[in-house]
Formats: structure tokens, C-alpha cells, sequence
């Protein structure tokens, strides 16, 4: 098929991000409908990736996007010094679902933002200057956020933010702790985490920043009793909590936000992607309390141009509604428990290749090995070129069967929209046990 104008446009004009530039063939997507989209050639993909895993109600659903037209017709913009219906009840709605007493929002426009925001109002709040934020974490990718991430992503951007310190979170499959069971990997992380406030100065500790369920580096459940340890130790110093759900949140686990599943209250709760499925960009901060009293009679030192834009409030209040009406967090739960983790463990057992599943909801992880009793993995931690080829030959198998996946280092993500239909998780999940074959032919254990 000869190059159309949007690709040679693409590659002449567009700059990828986290990309070698010229290494880049992007496939130009022509439209999508739910669970799927297709290429300008007619070629479809069922979308296990959910794109960035921001599209919790699938392609181009009739009701967003009809909110969205409708606000457009109404007032595009409008500056954040004003009031707006669309921001006004996007903000109601959030503070409705939103745990405890976080009652008000900050609007940004992504998850970043939402990051880097809640990082200064700890700050402003507790006059502290330390953020402890996990290895195995993704935040972001301006200059603080990307401090925050634990990832590779973060060592080409330093130095950058001053005052961020690492720590382990659970991980029971590769234990930072050699931990033997869950319970134990709770307990272990948590007396880690509180060596750390130890050894750093609690009193110098403004903010824990974490992921609820890790995403992008191993969608990663926390061990029950593990976030309200966290939640009994920042407590203790007068530290506040910041959780970071820009990806959990919103029916991605089968609940409005993550937390909730432990009954766990943070200070500040961050959130992106799932808020309006990505229509429209939008992302913010949920204050508590405590935070909001700070900035109630001083002026809060930041803002933003586009902080609540109306078309993309309009997006989250119609999002949020749809959610409640086909009780979106109800059904994710239900196709997480009989039909994924009960598929995906037959993978498990009919592949050497897997090594681990784990997840909730709609949000797991297939972790492959080359060898299940040494746990090596199927690739090199953070691995590229001709040493992430095994992971390449998977997801090609994926995409050629016309699967869409979501892949990072060796693991293989399964976090199709939320409003996926059980004939269609079936299908993709059938799909993945086909293209698994291709990491089976790596497997060196017996």
C-alpha cells in the first residue's frame, strides 16, 4: 500500500515521544468504536492497551462525545479566574465519588501536572522539603514527575527536582525483602518504608508518593493491609499521603479510585486518563482538608491556563455519569474475577513462559521468564534493540492476529477499555495464548 499524507506527514513534521525518531513507522489510525479501532487500510485491533490505558470507556462513545459537541456549541473556553456549569459539576461529581473528606479540585491538564501540583501543596503544607516515591513507579514526564518515577525513563532527565528519595514497595514475585509469602511482603515493605523516615529525618518528610496498583511497571496489588500501613506511618510524622491514581482510578480496578478497595483516605489523591476516557486532555489534584485549609485565607502559588477547560469537564461530567448508569465499576470487577484471572491462570499453566499473573479488574500483568525456578527475565530489565527482541516477536504475533497489547520490559499488560464485553476479552485473551507461543521458544528452564 503506497504512503499516504498523514503518515509522510507524520514523518516529516511529527516528533514522537520516547522514541528514536527515525526508527519510527507509526501506524495512522483512521477511527474506533468501543473495544476497537482500525488502521487508514481497514485493518482492526481489538484495543487490549487501551491505548495508554487512559480509554476506560472504550472509542468514541456516543455520550461523551455527544457532551462534548454540545459544550462546544455552548462555550469553548473560558479562563480559570471565572466559574463554569462544565467545571462546577465535573468538581462536584469528583469530590461525590472521592474517598473521605477530599472535597475539592485542582484541574490540570494530565496526570503530570496533577503530580507535580501535589508535590508543592505538600510542600506549602507541611513546610517540609522531602518526597519518598518507589523504585517501581511512574509519575510522569515533566521536570518534577520525572524525578518522582522510579523507572529508566528518569535517569537521561537528571538531575532534576532536589529532594526525592526512593524506597521499595512490594513486590512479592522478584522480593526486595526475600519474602516468602504475601502477608510477609506487606510487612517487610512496610518496616523498610519506616527505616527509611528513620534514617531521612521524618520531620524533613513532606509527601509519600505511590501508586496504589503500580501500573505501567507491573500493575503491582499491594498486599492487603500494605496502603493503610503507609496511611497508620505518614499519620504518625504528620506526613501526608499523595496517591497517584492517574491510572487506577476510574473503574480501571473495578472501583472509582483504587484506594477505595483498601479503605484507605490519602491527603491528596491524583487523576488523568480514565476521569473523561482521554477525549479531552484533563487531570487533577482531590484535596483533603488539611491541604485545602492551607490555601484558604493565602493565595496557592500556582495555575494554569486551561486548569477546568469546559469541553474537557464536559467530557469527565459525562464520563462520571455513564459509569454510574451501566455501573462500569460493578462489571470490571465481575469480568476481572470469571473472566480474566481464571483465563489467565490457564495460560499460566499451559506456557512455561509465564512466570507470574497478577491484577484486578481490568488492569493485570503476564511476566514472563526464560526459566520459572531462577525467575530470569524473558528480556533484560530495561532492554533494547536486538535484547528486547523476544518481547518485539510477542507483541507482533499480537498484532498480526489483530490484537492490540500493551507491553513493557517483559510483561505483557492486559488493560482493555472498561467497557469491553466478555465475548470480546475472550477473543483477546485467545489471541495472547496464540502469540505466547513466541516467548515459549525462549524458555530455557526444565
Amino acid at each position: 500500500m503506497p504512503e499516504s499524507a498523514a503518515f509522510r506527514d507524520d514523518r516529516a513534521h511529527v516528533f514522537h515521544s520516547w522514541s528514536a525518531q527515525r526508527a519510527l513507522a507509526p501506524a495512522v489510525v483512521a477511527g474506533g468504536e468501543g473495544a476497537w479501532f482500525w488502521d487508514e487500510a481497514g485493518r482492526r485491533y481489538l484495543d487490549f492497551s487501551s491505548q495508554l490505558v487512559n480509554l476506560n470507556l472504550g472509542h468514541q462513545h456516543p455520550t461523551v462525545v455527544r457532551a462534548i459537541q454540545e459544550q462546544a456549541a455552548t462555550l469553548c473556553t473560558v479562563a480559570p479566574t471565572f466559574a463554569n456549569p462544565a467545571r462546577s459539576e465535573a468538581a462536584r461529581l469528583i469530590a461525590e465519588i472521592a474517598p473521605g473528606d477530599l472535597r475539592h479540585v485542582f484541574f490540570t491538564n494530565g496526570g503530570t501536572e496533577a503530580n507535580e501540583h501535589a508535590v508543592r501543596m505538600a510542600r506549602h503544607t507541611t513546610g517540609r522539603h522531602k518526597i519518598l516515591a518507589a523504585y517501581r513507579s511512574y509519575h510522569g514526564a515533566t521536570t518534577g514527575s520525572i524525578t518522582l518515577t522510579g523507572d529508566p525513563r528518569r535517569w537521561p532527565n537528571e538531575p532534576a527536582m532536589p529532594g526525592v528519595v526512593r524506597f521499595f514497595g512490594p513486590y512479592a514475585y522478584r522480593s526486595a525483602f526475600h519474602a516468602s509469602s504475601e502477608e510477609q511482603e506487606g510487612e517487610r515493605a512496610l518496616a523498610h518504608l519506616e527505616e527509611v523516615f528513620t534514617l531521612e529525618g521524618a520531620h524533613t518528610i513532606a509527601a509519600v508518593i505511590l501508586e496504589p496498583v503500580v501500573g505501567t511497571n507491573g500493575i503491582l496489588v499491594p498486599p492487603d493491609g500494605y496502603l493503610r500501613g503507609v496511611r497508620e506511618l505518614c499519620d504518625r510524622h504528620g506526613v501526608l499521603l499523595i496517591a497517584d491514581e492517574v491510572m487506577s482510578g476510574f473503574g480501571r480496578c473495578g472501583e472509582w479510585f483504587a484506594v477505595d478497595r483498601w479503605g484507605v483516605v490519602p491527603d491528596l489523591i491524583t487523576f488523568a486518563k480514565g476521569v473523561n476516557s482521554g477525549y479531552v486532555p484533563l487531570g487533577g489534584v482531590v484535596l483533603g482538608p488539611r491541604v485545602y485549609e492551607t490555601f484558604a485565607q493565602a493565595p496557592y502559588p500556582g495555575g494554569l491556563t486551561y486548569s477546568g477547560h469546559p469541553l474537557a469537564c464536559a467530557a469527565a461530567v459525562a464520563a462520571i455519569t455513564v459509569m454510574r448508569d451501566e455501573q462500569v465499576n460493578a462489571t470490571v470487577r465481575r469480568l476481572g474475577e470469571e473472566v480474566v484471572r481464571p483465563r489467565l491462570a490457564k495460560l499460566q499453566e499451559r506456557h512455561p513462559s509465564v512466570g507470574e499473573v497478577r491484577g484486578l479488574g481490568l488492569f493485570w500483568a503476564i511476566e514472563l521468564v526464560r526459566d520459572r525456578d531462577t525467575r530470569e527475565m524473558l528480556v533484560p530489565y530495561n532492554a533494547s534493540g536486538a535484547a528486547a527482541a523476544p518481547m518485539a516477536e510477542v507483541a507482533a504475533a499480537c498484532k498480526e492476529r489483530g490484537l492490540w497489547p500493551f507491553t513493557h520490559f517483559n510483561r505483557v499488560h492486559v488493560v482493555p477499555p472498561c467497557v469491553t464485553s466478555a465475548e470480546d476479552l475472550a477473543l483477546g485473551l485467545d489471541i495472547l495464548d496464540d502469540a505466547l507461543d513466541a516467548a515459549d521458544r525462549y524458555y530455557t528452564g526444565v
